[in-house]
């Protein structure tokens, strides 16, 4: 199924070719390699915090994962608060936004910038209207995926 381009006129095509002239390049490979890195060291740091739980505290490799994951979202809150997160983000793009250091700085910055309508209508409301979508996608895909694995077990594949 293709979709039909409107026919533009003779102006609006000579407008479009000016302005791809004036039109900055992003230096997508740049960008990635980028976001790659900051993305792979904030992973790496939650790596040993991980390891740092499980060595250090009474957590196995499995039960280090909570503790670890409370901590970063702590970090990422706390830096969205003193204003640096957003200047890591700017640096750095998709590779702050993709862990869950990303999800928690959008959720601490959604409840900074309404916190002046109140607590419960501006920081909760707002707060909750980004995290909303991901809570109920989260939920519905670890139910779906919780399914899956009972039947397949149930059918004796796994």
């Amino acid at each position: 199924m293709t979709v039909a381009k409107k026919k533009l006129t003779e102006e609006q095509q000579q407008y479009q070719t000016l302005a791809k002239q004036y039109e900055k390049k992003r230096p997508v490979l740049k960008n990635s390699i980028i976001a790659f890195l900051i993305g792979g060291s904030i992973c790496f740091i939650g790596q040993c915090l991980q390891v740092f739980y499980y060595t250090f505290f009474d957590f196995t490799e499995k039960t280090a994962s909570n503790p670890t994951v409370a901590t970063l979202i702590f970090v990422a809150t706390l830096i969205t608060g003193l204003g640096f997160y957003d200047r890591i983000a700017q640096f750095a793009g998709a590779g702050t936004a993709v862990p869950v250091t990303g999800f928690a700085n959008s959720i601490a910055s959604a409840a900074i910038e309404h916190r002046t309508e109140g607590y419960v209508l501006g920081v909760g409301g707002n707060m909750f209207k980004l995290a909303g979508s991901v809570i109920v996608f989260g939920t519905v895909a670890a139910f779906v995926i919780a399914l899956v694995k009972t039947l397949l077990i149930k059918a004796g594949v796994m």
